[in-house]
């Protein structure tokens, strides 16, 4: 079951529209018999229901028959009759997290239309840049801006160590060393939780991301996501968040806290890989045939950048695995691409 939404000091009275992430992108989908629904955002899905947030609080919507909450993420916005409450649709998804469990053929949507994606990872035995990438490649896909943030830096003999790694995993990638449990971090990551701005949190479980909410939303929220410890042998923890919810940031921004995610199967992310790994995305057209699979064809540009010494040739490794891995995961198209 969800978790109900976290107080907000700013729903003591009316808030804008803008506040909670709405913007012309939302407002140009409107109808001309729309104009007297109003619009509201997903704050949490249940089972049986779902909870938004209105411009004057946190608010129960009435669903018509037949609705399926599945259809709906955390972060979605949607139209509602503010007479009664009742659901009348969802629009178009800006941004989406989106990703396929293991013998699941749909796509499983994590939440959306999240303007950054926070991937969180620990400085010990947790960091794996192989998971992070595929992190870094879920956001790609979804058009959410990644950004990676280390944790327990305090157990690292050379915490430079994580953060040439992890920063090397995609150009021009932000990432940031930060203290969960204290009130710099809110400092550190203001640039991306201003007013109406909507961030997300994945990592693995103990990383500290609910631990991070709590901080990011402040001593003012109602419902504090609980916290755990993680085992010292393997820096491994236990899920402590069980619900996707929507969480109000104390400077004006929203947050959404998810599961840990133990699994993550790289799926309909082409695009995203070929953002993440760029390096070699540009050096594929160098080769002298056009169907190069970059691993014993003469004349390959990317095999030449190993042998040079300027790409890591565990990185080829990895990006070979993850495209077969999207390719074998990804459903064959059977008709026009549906409107997320």
């Amino acid at each position: 079951m969800g978790k109900s939404v976290t107080g907000h000091p700013d729903f003591l009275h009316p808030v804008s529209p803008a506040s909670l992430g709405w913007s012309d992108f939302f407002e140009d989908q409107r109808e001309r018999n729309e104009a007297d629904l109003a619009p509201m955002r997903i704050a949490a899905v249940h089972r049986s229901r779902l909870t938004a947030l209105s411009l004057t609080g946190p608010v129960k919507l009435t669903l018509p028959a037949h609705t399926n909450t599945g259809d709906y993420a955390v972060g979605d916005w949607v139209l509602v009759d503010p007479q009664t409450q009742t659901l009348h649709r969802r629009l178009t998804r800006r941004t989406v997290l989106a990703r396929r469990t293991e013998g699941s053929r749909p796509l499983q949507i994590a939440a959306a239309n999240v303007d950054t994606l926070f991937v969180v990872t620990s400085c010990n035995a947790e960091f794996n840049p192989a998971r992070l990438e595929r992190y870094l490649a879920l956001a790609n896909q979804g058009g959410t801006n990644p950004v990676i943030l280390l944790t327990k830096a305090d157990t690292a003999v050379d915490v430079g160590a994580y953060q040439r790694q992890a920063a090397q995993l995609q150009r021009g990638l932000a990432v940031l060393t930060i203290n969960p449990r204290l009130p710099e971090a809110v400092s550190a990551l203001a640039r991306w939780c201003g007013v109406g701005q909507t961030v997300a949190l994945v990592g693995s479980s103990g990383v500290g991301k609910s631990t991070l909410v709590n901080t990011l939303a402040g001593p003012d929220q109602n419902v504090p996501q609980e916290t755990g410890r993680i085992r010292e042998h393997d820096a491994k923890g236990r899920h402590t968040t069980t619900s996707r919810s929507l969480h109000a940031i104390a400077g004006g921004g929203w947050v959404i806290d998810t599961p840990g995610m133990r699994t993550l199967h790289v799926s309909d992310a082409a695009q995203g890989i070929e953002t993440l790994f760029a390096e070699i995305t540009e050096l594929a057209p160098l080769c002298r045939f056009r169907d190069c699979t970059h691993a014993h064809e003469p004349g390959c540009a990317v095999q030449a950048a190993v042998s040079g010494g300027t790409l890591d040739p565990e990185r080829l490794t990895r990006w070979r695995k993850l495209l077969n891995e999207n390719r074998g995961n990804t459903p064959a198209s059977t008709g026009p691409r549906r409107r997320r």
